[in-house]
């Protein structure tokens, strides 16, 4: 009996090349139970996502998705294609979010790979891609670079030239766009629960979220399948029983969620994210780990034409099974400490008064 060859065993590095250009298969058509399952799974706070009244208070249509949640469903389009045979997930760079998204919208996702570097070893590459989403009427809801070590299918196979992109530190506040026409001239403290506005941040100025989320199997399996991200590393037991840890890794954008979502203690009013400057999955995390989360206000910005918001730029680092009364960061040897799984750098949306 001849074997079918009609899977896929998804793209190795040597797949990939300079300049590929990737349409994305499955689009998705979001509802207000992909909005429910994702409070569900990462008990986000944030009022701007949560309630459609708050919404229309500042003028939109009805509540939008959670930014990140766009960020995850965009990315989930893209595994299958970029990160079905990824090690890890390795860094993002120069995200923006653009048109909000809500329920009842299809998003779509396209890739181009801008970078390729093998690894000394042989056995693995660096693949850079940079993703975009954009809803039915081709409008970008996402943009943003990420980078992935992705095995080799054969490490004989050539290397291609090493190509690493050049990659900004943190998008200027020139570049941020506060669009769908929000407005927050009607803001109303109350509905938020927090009464810091922008003026009340400093740049230098550490928040510890002081809260913990001790991460369920059951909760990062849903995430991850929520997402459909089918890579192995996140669902596949069978397979990782004979991995480097033996067990399932949390997707890290779980991560970003379950700290974003500790941070309304202390940015209650940071009611969207801008854009996203850099981030890393500093260590790796596991079923029964329990997430705290710190802040620390890098700079602060006016918006060119928008009198009554401002942007925060903020470092946001998760630890595992470590409260962050201390701001747990660098080991003595510079490299992140050992509880650190997720350095996060990106700009929020916060209200101004007057």
């Amino acid at each position: 009996m001849t074997a079918s060859t009609k899977t896929s065993a998804g793209n190795f590095f040597e797949d990939f090349q300079l300049g590929q250009e990737i349409r994305h298969a499955i689009p998705r058509t979001v509802t207000t139970g992909d909005v429910a399952l994702y409070t569900g799974l990462t008990g986000n706070r944030f009022a701007l996502p949560s309630s459609d009244g708050f919404a229309r208070e500042l003028g939109l249509p009805q509540a939008p998705l959670d930014d990140l949640l766009v960020f995850h469903l965009v990315f989930g389009r893209t595994v299958p294609d970029i990160s079905l045979n990824a090690i890890a997930n390795l860094g993002y760079a120069q995200g923006q979010f653009g048109l909000p998204v809500y329920p009842g919208d299809t998003l779509a996702a396209t890739s181009r790979i801008i970078g390729l570097k093998e690894n000394s070893n042989r056995q693995t590459g660096v693949v850079y891609v940079r993703s975009i989403g954009r809803n039915q009427r081709g409008a970008m809801v996402v943009d943003y670079v990420r980078w992935v070590l992705v095995r080799k299918r054969d490490p004989q196979s050539a290397a291609p030239t090493t190509v690493i992109p050049d990659l900004v530190a943190s998008l200027p506040a020139t570049a941020l766009e506060v669009s769908g026409g929000l407005d927050l001239t009607r803001f109303d403290p109350a509905v938020t629960g927090s009464a810091h506005r922008w003026e009340d941040y400093e740049a230098g100025e550490r928040i510890d979220h002081v809260d913990g989320m001790t991460i369920e199997e059951s909760c990062h399996m849903t995430a991850t399948r929520l997402y459909q991200n089918n890579a192995r590393v996140h669902f596949n037991q069978h397979a990782e029983k004979d991995g480097r840890f033996g067990r399932r890794i949390v997707y890290g954008g779980h991560i970003i969620s379950l700290a974003r979502a500790l941070s309304a203690n202390g940015l209650g009013n940071a009611l969207k994210l801008l854009a996203i400057n850099g981030g890393r999955h500093t260590n790796p995390s596991f079923a029964g780990d329990t997430i705290f989360a710190w802040s620390e206000v890098l700079a602060k910005a006016e918006l060119p034409g928008v009198a009554n918001a401002g942007a925060l730029r903020l470092r946001l680092v998760a630890t595992k099974n470590q409260p962050a009364a201390n701001f747990p960061d660098k080991a003595a040897d510079g490299n992140p400490d050992p509880a650190v799984v997720l350095d996060f750098d990106y700009w929020a949306l916060l209200p101004r008064r007057g």
